[in-house]
């Protein structure tokens, strides 16, 4: 009997420690990426995708996979056996911000700048008031103007702008997932309990481990499958090691 399930336990073992061909297709914002060079960084293998993003390279549990491409963040995952059997693996790569190119500037010409902000507003009203005096004066007749008085247009064009700016909404900015919601969003328990192998009653503790990481809170701001797998996957390694400890 012992033997049986030391041959059976071998054969389970040896289907992960052998490698398989894991094939995915990497994109941004589901476009595409061709020409991306996938390494894988244990056995040194390298391949390239194709025109539609495509990309199948040997790899087995562990392994760590490395995405390189022109104008891309630099990407890796680490190889387990959930992604080996995801017949519908997206690699999402993330643009590099772009770099503007150093302008010098010479030959500037020295601005002196009035301290009051209104200057040009109250050399336009003294034009206007000049502009009046110099007007000749209809008698028994009513233009519509006060003589030496305010400029209501202004007025009312000023008062529009402030009443404007109080009715524009405030710009809603887009919440961050806390990183525990998140796990349990992307992760259902059977991945806590079989894959990761923490125990039911620990699961909460394991995400309240992982929280208390920093790397926590960019994981949840980059809202990857991936990179949430990958970073609970490797912090059950050490969770458990501490239980361990601890015990």
């Amino acid at each position: 009997m012992k033997i049986k399930l030391l041959s059976t336990f071998v054969l389970f073992t040896s289907q992960f420690s052998f490698s398989q061909t894991v094939k995915g297709k990497i994109v941004f914002n589901n476009y595409a990426i061709p020409n991306v060079e996938v390494i894988n960084s244990n056995s040194r293998t390298l391949t390239v995708s194709d025109a539609k993003g495509h990309f199948s390279i040997d790899a087995k549990t562990n392994d760590i996979l490395v995405f390189i491409a022109r104008d891309y963040e630099l990407a890796k995952i680490v190889i387990n056996p959930l992604i080996i059997n995801d017949k519908d693996l997206i690699i999402e790569l993330i643009l590099k911000p772009e770099e503007l190119k150093e302008v010098v500037i010479a030959n500037i010409p020295s601005i002196k700048l009035n301290l009051k902000s209104n200057y040009e507003q109250e050399k336009l009203d003294e034009y206007a008031l000049e502009k009046a005096a110099k007007t000749p004066k209809i008698i028994g007749m009513n233009m519509g103007t006060i003589p030496n008085g305010m400029d209501f247009i202004r007025m009312g064009s000023d008062l529009a702008k402030i009443f404007k700016k109080e009715k524009e909404p405030p710009k809603k900015e887009n919440p961050i997932v806390p990183f525990k919601e998140l796990a349990k969003t992307n992760c259902d328990q059977k991945y806590f309990i079989n894959t990761l192998k923490i125990k039911p009653d620990e699961i909460e503790l394991f995400l309240d481990f992982c929280d208390a990481d920093p790397k926590s809170k960019t994981i949840a701001t980059l809202k990857n499958v991936l990179s949430t797998m990958d970073f609970l996957l490797e912090k059950s390694i050490t969770f458990k090691k501490q239980i361990v400890l601890e015990k």
